[in-house]
């Protein structure tokens, strides 16, 4: 059964739940980067650990936060890319774009960005 009005409205709203959230953690993460950025170039290195083991896990956190945000980024993507079906193109939101089958409503709600019925 294809997905009612009010469906599709509650979709919508999540996907702007998810893009308001991501869009401020990938913000976050920006001006963290930005500030740690001018600090350096100021010379200031005061908040940098002078052993190596903690200068390693530094290096190992600050490589994990840019791998959450460049994941942050392209699930953003998918966000824009499914608020874009759902209003440019009602009748593709909600359809497996492999098989054309509808989505269930409960993956959708859980991911509604979902372009497939089960994870590939």
């Amino acid at each position: 059964m294809p997905l009612t009005a009010a469906q599709r409205q509650h979709l919508e709203g999540r996907l702007r739940e998810e893009r308001a959230r991501l869009t401020a953690h990938v913000l976050a993460f920006l001006s963290n980067e930005s500030s740690d950025d001018s600090q350096d170039l100021a010379g200031d290195l005061s908040n940098r650990p002078i052993h190596q083991a903690d200068l390693g896990t530094d290096v190992a956190r600050e490589e994990l936060d840019a791998a959450i945000a460049t994941r942050r980024s392209a699930e953003l993507a998918e966000i824009d890319a499914a608020l874009g079906r759902l209003a440019f193109a009602p009748d593709t939101f909600g359809r497996d774009e492999v098989t054309g089958e509808e989505i269930p409503f409960a993956r959708l709600d859980l991911i509604p960005y979902a372009r497939t019925k089960v994870a590939r």
